[in-house]
């Protein structure tokens, strides 16, 4: 396939340094794919309120990603971007603002990400009753779902349409959940959907068990690991760090040391956009070598950093894997 103008572009002028990086990266997993590999991306930081959808949602489309780790509150924040994104107010001199002029934010329930405020009422309050509503359904009938399951229902079921504020083709959950993409979340416990689901139990209104648990997760990846890395495997592309990329990754030393099964195959490609420095026990910052003492990724495992900002990085290694 012919190669669009902002691949050509990135390809001419990305030569040296980081830039160099990405484009190895890019080249990378489109060769892992070309090969028949499938591949993780993990989504750290407030990837979602960055709008990584408008890549990242194609990518689904075009099945260039088999399965997303992410944390509950990127689960949460693209449907939050999607039902309220009028409402959004966003401070470019959020450098210059005093202690008074943050509370002020608070006082006017905006939820500040840097340059970017959520509105709480607007994007959390609506997203809340269907939420709840769909937690309350299964626990009448019994049922159990893991947390991207629950807001695949929410989303599939159409009830959010009369809130849509932007094209929902930019949206990466609408795309996912029409897919039925694997999504593993852990720590969903700490983002305001998970919150508000502990305030109900805290109140009596729900059980803990009608959610399920981190651990779940691990089984459940463990169940599409084992099933999705033969042949070329699974590659692994994280953006940021923290629990969004340790958990998954941690799938494969678990199966072989705590399992103890046989012929687990290593990550067969590694990239990681971050800021992070290289420092005394960060896990963000760390260089792809250390995972192979953590028995992650193997001696010959195509390994990539890139050192810059993911929204920078990020859109534009999917558009040159889509061929933009």
């Amino acid at each position: 396939m012919s190669k669009g103008p902002i691949s050509q572009f990135i390809e001419h002028n990305y030569r040296h340094f980081n830039a160099a990086a990405l484009v190895d990266a890019a080249k990378g997993y489109e060769k892992h794919l070309l090969e028949g590999g499938k591949m993780l991306i993990s989504l750290g930081g407030a990837m979602s309120t960055a709008e990584l959808g408008v890549s990242l949602a194609e990518m689904i489309r075009q099945d260039k990603v088999q399965i997303i780790s992410c944390t509950g509150a990127n689960l949460e924040e693209d449907v939050m971007n999607l039902v309220a994104h009028s409402h959004y107010k966003r401070i470019p001199n959020y450098r210059d603002l005093t202690p008074e002029q943050e509370r002020e934010l608070l006082d006017a329930h905006y939820n500040r990400v840097t340059d970017t405020c959520i509105p709480e009422e607007e994007a959390f309050r609506r997203l809340q009753q269907h939420l709840e509503d769909a937690w309350h359904a299964a626990e009448e009938k019994g049922e159990r779902y893991l947390p991207h399951e629950f807001l695949y229902q929410v989303v599939n079921s159409g009830v959010l349409e009369q809130y849509y504020e932007i094209d929902p083709k930019d949206s990466w959950i609408v795309a996912a959940a029409e897919k039925n993409l694997p999504i593993v979340c852990p720590g969903w416990e700490d983002s305001t959907t998970g919150n508000i689901f502990a305030a109900n139990v805290i109140k009596g209104n729900l059980q803990a068990s009608t959610v399920k648990s981190g651990i779940e997760y691990m089984i459940y990846l463990t169940e599409w690991y084992r099933a999705n890395s033969d042949g070329k495997g699974v590659g692994f592309f994280q953006i940021a760090g923290g629990i969004s990329g340790d958990f998954p990754i941690c799938v494969v030393p678990m199966m072989y040391q705590d399992l103890e099964w046989e012929d687990v195959p290593f990550w067969s490609y590694f990239c990681q956009i971050s800021d992070s420095t290289t420092s005394y026990g960060s896990y963000s910052g760390a260089v792809p070598n250390e995972k192979i003492t953590w028995g992650k990724l193997d001696i010959d495992t195509p390994k990539f950093m890139i050192e810059s900002d993911a929204t920078i990085v990020a859109p534009l290694i999917f558009s040159y894997i889509l061929g933009h």
